[in-house]
């Protein structure tokens, strides 16, 4: 009878996350490895086990090792790719796995029991609202989505909501960058290139922003008033901070730090035995020079 109850209390969480491939996921890691340490010190019963991936395909077989190898009966996985990921996820839920997903979701919710995101819908509105305003209501802007998952699509749909408002206000183009330095500054070259007219630049992503600050420079374009990123980087929380950029005026914050949280409230609800809300949302908000000590975090990777 002892054993039966102690194995009821026992958690083996896994967690799948992207590798430091950029900044924010750098960040992810960062924050997970944090989760580990801080939640195994803390619960002797609890075993957590991080596992990152470059890949959708090598987070796949991941899943497969956390659940054949490491016995996980818990996972907390921030999804490389949504449409990816789905079936996998939904096999380890199948096979009685408590899932909790984090931020970039899944194509079909029923293959979780919880998920933990930034708010996404915020995270495209807020830049859209200040970029309308900052240009008067008037003028040229591209954008450089994420890679493609539902929050991309959540964020391109509430900043499109906003600007489609706007008729003298021109969306030339969305592409994926991919929340890369490189593939955004690529991206950037080719706007550079076709458009002779841009006015404002949504980088949905502070990395991305890098890339395009980049191509601007490299291309001495003087047309371009604002450089909007995303997620508060510390780079460019300091720019803001400091008034260093003309092009940096705003910033939408999206920490990685949700990452802990997600499996701090998922290891402590699994070691009582209760559940999670199905949807937990972390708000997104402006970023100005005024605010932005509050969100400077120089510890932080991200």
């Amino acid at each position: 009878m002892p054993t039966a109850l102690a194995q009821k209390t026992d958690v083996n969480l896994g967690v799948a996350i992207p590798a430091a491939t950029h900044a924010f996921t750098a960040g992810i890691v960062f924050w997970a490895n944090q989760a580990k340490k801080d939640l195994e010190k803390a619960h002797p019963n609890l075993k957590v086990t991080v596992k990152t991936a470059s890949g959708a395909p090598e987070q796949a077989n991941q899943l497969q090792d956390l659940l054949t190898v490491n016995k996980i009966n818990t996972l907390v996985i921030f999804p490389f790719e949504s449409a990816a990921l789905t079936r996998p996820v939904a096999q380890a839920k199948a096979k009685g796995v408590y899932v909790t997903v984090v931020d970039r979701g899944l194509t079909d919710t029923s293959a979780q029991d919880a998920y933990v995101s930034g708010d996404n819908t915020a995270f495209g509105r807020i830049p859209a609202e200040y970029l309308v305003k900052a240009l008067n209501g008037k003028g040229n802007i591209v954008a450089l989505r994420g890679i493609p998952t539902t929050i991309d699509n959540e964020r391109m749909d509430a900043f499109k909501a906003v600007i489609d408002k706007n008729p003298d206000v021109k969306l030339l183009d969305a592409r994926h960058g991919n929340w890369n330095r490189d593939d955004a500054f690529k991206v950037m070259q080719d706007y550079l290139t076709r458009f002779k007219q841009i006015d404002a630049v949504w980088a949905a992503d502070d990395d991305m922003a890098v890339g395009v600050l980049k191509a601007i420079e490299q291309a001495k374009r003087k047309d371009i008033r604002i450089v909007f990123g995303g997620a508060g980087m510390k780079e460019m929380v300091k720019t803001l901070m400091e008034g260093s950029n003309p092009l940096i005026q705003a910033n939408v914050s999206y920490s990685p730090k949700f990452m802990y949280d997600a499996i701090k409230l998922t290891a402590e609800a699994r070691l009582k035995g209760e559940k999670l809300p199905a949807s937990t949302i972390i708000p997104s908000v402006l970023i100005t020079k005024e605010n932005a000590k509050q969100y400077y975090f120089p510890d932080s990777p991200f």
